[in-house]
């Protein structure tokens, strides 16, 4: 009932932000790296979406958010067939990123990932990340995520691409 509660909390605080400057939404796909993620799923794939708002010509802090799904390993052998289930969770982040030129950026998303799929409970996230500006909405970036499920470590290396939805100017 917790993780109901601060979700629900958390989208009806963002989706006033949606249209606001520095709305974000974009996918990635992901290797596993971890020995827990790399046994209980082959590949894995998402949604990501956020808010960033700029503190100066160099900071931009924000909300994210998104869906991370992990493809379940096929095990099948002449005597038994093995269905794992997908591994699901929905990181609910604050959000910054340092810009070290007009087009490439560091940072960081840090918070709690809700665990969707039975029997996982969730946990600790955090995600450094590098961005590449390839245009004045596209963004191309790298990351790694780290979930602290149960004291042990769900890990991931990313690839994604975000879009940024253009600023209204005036009304």
């Amino acid at each position: 009932m917790k993780k109901l509660f601060f979700c629900l909390t958390f989208v009806l605080l963002t989706t006033s932000l949606f249209a606001q400057q520095g709305f974000k939404l974009g996918i990635h796909g992901a290797l596993p790296m971890s020995s827990e993620a790399n046994d209980a799923v082959s590949l894995v794939a998402g949604l990501d979406a956020g808010y960033m708002h700029a503190l100066g010509e160099v900071v931009d802090v924000g909300v994210a958010t998104g869906f991370i799904n992990g493809f379940p390993e096929k095990f099948d052998n002449q005597v038994v067939g093995v269905d794992l289930p997908n591994v699901q969770f929905l990181p609910l982040a604050a959000s910054f990123r340092i810009w070290l030129s007009n087009s490439f950026s560091f940072g960081a998303d840090g918070g709690y990932a809700l665990g969707i799929n039975e029997g996982n409970d969730g946990g600790l996230y955090y995600r450094p990340i590098i961005g590449y500006l390839m245009g004045a909405q596209t963004e191309v970036n790298i990351s790694y995520v780290g979930i602290e499920v149960d004291g042990s470590p769900w890990a991931t290396v990313n690839l994604g691409i975000l879009y940024t939805f253009p600023q209204k100017v005036g009304r």
